[in-house]
């Protein structure tokens, strides 16, 4: 896809400018939703001491060229980067709707083309899903955090759209027919243990996934040191004074009933929703297990919780597998830029959420290829566990490697 192929194509044309209005969301949201919020956006209302903010500030990417004005309140070149996400946003989303619909990308060379409302329902959710994930990825640049007002949202969003329309998620091109989304079980067949109605274990496991999330979101201590007992009654005095305990019990409350609207329902909405449970909590659980083992090692906090939410709500877009992909990849390329960023710059933390999002998109895009490689490695059932341990395996000497590289430049 060629400038001039844009150019001469009012769909894409059409989609690029508005992918730079959705630009200006992205960096709506990371100014707005930051630990400190800043009066940078020209949807936001502007400092007392900026100039007057002018109409065709607000137009996407050539609005920042009059916001330079303000360079005395927000710092020289404040507006380049944010007038770069506008213009990435709009190739990116011309370059999505090229791949995924005319090129039908996700499913290969050969493959039959899937129906409209398929193609048209996955390409919305993937530019939601991209446009959370690049939001999460510059605030965490910015202040090395993650906003849970972008995670749980975009995993309710994940689950509801994989329980509405399953076709959302990835394709599976092994399946029969080769449109099928990618299930809970993909590449093996789908057995009918896993139904809904009447069949209790899959809403029972659905239904601990569901709560397991809600319950890891709460605000809780845990002070071993004198005693389990004592540990137990101050975890439980937090989350009785803690309000947010319960809203959380609300939604759960109201999650627990779409969970069960849709085992009743059965068939494909069933099937998606439990492949994107599966895949939020999955997700979720293996990047804390990360985070767990790096702390232990590197005897310091290795990554944030945010992470962990960030990769349940890809997890409820994507699914596990994709997502065990991500896993894979992501620490290696992180390590790696650590290494480099502590050698050269001396600085020994760097965020990891950008490193998750960047290999996400990149598996999503993908797709056609990186099922076709791994496919074989997610038909070894549950010999799978067993990979996926020796994977957290081989962390541990890279996570030491990390620490004794860090003591070294550390001195």
């Amino acid at each position: 896809m060629n400038g001039m192929g844009v150019l001469s194509d009012p769909a894409l044309l059409g989609l690029f400018v508005l992918g730079t209005c959705l630009g200006g969301l992205v960096n709506l949201g990371v100014y707005r939703l930051a630990w400190f919020p800043r009066a940078i956006s020209p949807w936001s209302a502007p400092l007392p001491e900026a100039p007057p903010r002018r109409w065709h500030d607000r137009l996407p990417i050539v609005g920042w060229l009059g916001l330079r004005r303000e360079a005395s309140l927000h710092g020289r070149g404040f507006w380049f980067r944010p007038a770069v996400v506008e213009l990435a946003c709009g190739i990116g989303l011309a370059a999505l709707f090229w791949w995924e619909v005319r090129q039908n990308g996700l499913f290969g060379p050969g493959a039959p083309a899937a129906a409209n409302a398929d193609v048209a329902v996955r390409l919305f959710c993937h530019v939601v899903l991209f446009g959370l994930l690049l939001t999460a990825s510059l605030i965490d640049v910015d202040e090395k955090t993650i906003p849970d007002a972008i995670t749980i949202p975009g995993t309710w969003f994940g689950l509801v759209a994989a329980a509405v329309y399953p076709w959302s998620l990835l394709p599976d091109p092994s399946a029969m027919p080769a449109t099928d989304f990618l299930r809970l079980t993909s590449p093996n067949p789908w057995p009918e243990g896993l139904d809904g109605f009447p069949h209790v274990v899959p809403l029972a496991w659905g239904l601990a996934c569901w709560w397991l999330w809600n319950l890891s979101l709460m605000h809780r201590t845990w002070y071993a040191r004198h005693g389990w007992l004592r540990a137990v009654r101050l975890c439980c005095a937090r989350l009785r004074r803690e309000r947010s305990t319960y809203r959380i019990l609300v939604v759960g409350l109201i999650g627990s009933c779409g969970v069960a609207a849709a085992w009743l329902v059965g068939g494909v909405a069933w099937a998606g929703l439990l492949t994107a449970l599966v895949g939020m909590l999955a997700s979720g659980a293996v990047v804390w297990l990360i985070r767990v083992l790096g702390t232990a090692v590197l005897r310091r906090e290795a990554m944030g919780f945010g992470d962990v939410t960030l990769m349940a709500m890809i997890g409820s877009f994507l699914g596990w597998q994709p997502c065990l992909i991500v896993f894979f990849f992501a620490p290696f390329a992180a390590l790696l830029v650590g290494a480099f960023s502590l050698i050269v710059h001396r600085e020994s933390e760097i965020p990891y959420g950008p490193f998750l999002c960047v290999i996400a998109v990149a598996v999503v895009v993908c797709w056609a290829t990186v099922w076709e490689r791994a496919e074989p490695i997610f038909a070894l059932g549950w010999l799978l566990p067993i990979v996926l341990l020796m994977c957290l395996a081989l962390m541990v000497p890279l996570l030491m490697l990390m620490r004794l590289v860090r003591l070294v430049f550390e001195r």
